[in-house]
């Protein structure tokens, strides 16, 4: 019967084989259903979509408390709009998806259904802003977005519908607005990944891979268990490039001028990231910020006056999620089905336990448990969320170090190579393509900070940059 209930509630697969592995744990701690008839568009189930919300509503809090305010801009875009801005255009209108019918009744003009909201957004900032007191204009919205992605479709690492796509865009009077603003947002990331105890490289993306429109684009680089690098979140400086093309202007009392503008963004795939890097064999491992349960409560038999106990130590730890497992199942099936889940603390009650005065306290990524007075409960609860947040940051920073290769020396890698691999590079873009094709592996972005060094590629010695290949999601 053990074995039974571990099959069914625990994960059968090692995740050292990442992607079955992560296709069970999504599947079976129940964060979204990918049966749905359209590939890449999934059912999010109450307990993923609690995770999800939890986990953007600490962005909502940092944009918030910089001065940016919510708002919402349709769904569809007509195409002369869209096709205002032409690199943006040739940028996105492979994955596009685009609307020429309302049942059989052709369109007078094509309808291109969201893929980021540049342009909806910028044919009414034009409207909006005509003063210089109308800037800074910085907002957020938080909305669906669809791409038709060609590559393997994956459960919110890769999909076509984005359910919750999360991307604030601003305005200011110059380029050096902007640019504190870029900062600015850099630090709201760094924040949010910090609190998901998420490890990040950030990197600069080259300009010949820049973001269709824009002057330069950071991205928050982190790696997956299974070696590729995955982007976590970008911060873009659009320049007046956008301006330009919307005729997005201010008067300034004595002559008109285009705006500056920034854009940020992160999705649900954040929360896949995440999932992927602090789980491990018997499942989801949360950050107690994101835990849609942070505490689980579970009698050792469904008798009354451990029910009632159980219900004293949950309203002793107000403040916190906690449940309250009273299903008629074995002691056992909960402890497996609660550790799949990723709940941070684990609190059992017995009828030794009421006689002692005590419950046993477990946490979900160490096997070993403690006893503690009642009356200390929350106290030690709160002490031990802290020490296991700690706990996964500095493994997943640990994790991320050592899957970064210095290369000493230029040698081919074979498709399958995995991590990401370091080099010092000059700034040039032929020494960095060259040095792409020689080692096989795509430039994803280098440290803007120089370090002293001598170019991989071309051997010049001086101040040069840590550049960074690898294969990505």
């Amino acid at each position: 019967m053990e074995k039974e209930n571990k099959d069914k509630y625990y994960i059968s697969i090692p995740k050292e084989e990442f992607s079955e592995w992560y296709t069970e744990v999504i599947k079976k701690a129940d964060i979204v259903d990918t049966r749905y008839p359209v590939k890449g568009m999934n059912i999010w189930k109450p307990y993923g979509l609690k995770a999800l919300k939890l986990m953007l509503s600490i962005m909502e809090e940092l944009l918030e408390k910089t001065g940016h305010e919510e708002v919402y801009f349709p769904l569809l875009i007509p195409e002369r709009i869209f096709e205002k801005e032409r690199d943006f255009l040739e940028g996105f209108q492979g994955e596009a998806y685009i609307v020429t019918h309302a049942g059989d009744k052709k369109l007078n003009e094509k309808l291109y259904v969201r893929p980021t909201s540049e342009t909806v957004m910028y044919e009414m900032f034009k409207l909006w802003i005509q003063s210089k007191s109308d800037l800074p204009l910085k907002v957020f919205q938080t909305v669906n977005v669809f791409r038709y992605e060609t590559k393997q479709t994956r459960p919110l690492l890769r999909v076509r519908e984005i359910i919750k796509f999360k991307e604030a865009h601003t305005a200011h009077k110059s380029r050096e607005d902007a640019k504190k603003q870029v900062e600015e947002a850099i630090e709201v990331y760094s924040k949010f990944f910090k609190k998901l105890k998420l490890p990040y490289l950030l990197l600069k993306t080259p300009e010949w891979d820049t973001f269709p429109g824009a002057e330069y684009n950071y991205d928050f680089i982190s790696m997956m268990p299974d070696g590729k690098a995955i982007e976590l979140g970008s911060v873009i400086n659009l320049g007046d490039k956008f301006a330009r093309a919307f005729d997005i202007k201010y008067f300034d009392g004595e002559k008109y001028s285009y705006v500056y503008q920034t854009c940020y963004g992160i999705s649900e795939r954040t929360l896949g990231a995440l999932i992927s890097i602090h789980g491990d064999d018997r499942g989801i491992v949360f950050p107690s910020s994101i835990a849609p349960i942070q505490v689980v409560i579970i009698p050792v038999r469904n008798d009354e006056e451990l029910i009632n106990k159980a219900n004293e130590v949950k309203e002793s730890l107000g403040g916190l999620r906690v449940k309250i497992d009273d299903r008629d199942k074995r002691i056992g099936e909960k402890f497996y089905y609660w550790e799949m889940k990723g709940v941070p603390v684990k609190i059992e009650i017995g009828k030794r336990e009421i006689k002692e005065g005590v419950v046993v306290i477990g946490r979900r990524d160490k096997k070993e448990k403690i006893k503690v007075d009642e009356s200390k409960v929350k106290e030690k609860v709160m002490g031990i969320l802290e020490d296991y947040d700690k706990s996964l940051e500095k493994r997943g920073e640990e994790n991320l170090i050592k899957r970064i290769e210095r290369l000493e020396e230029v040698k081919r890698f074979e498709e399958e190579e995995r991590g990401l691999k370091e080099a010092m590079w000059c700034g040039e873009k032929e020494c960095a393509l060259s040095l792409e094709e020689k080692i096989n592996i795509p430039v994803i972005g280098y440290k803007e900070k120089k370090v002293k060094g001598r170019c991989l590629h071309c051997g010049n010695q001086g101040e040069t940059y840590l550049l960074y290949f690898g294969r990505t999601y």
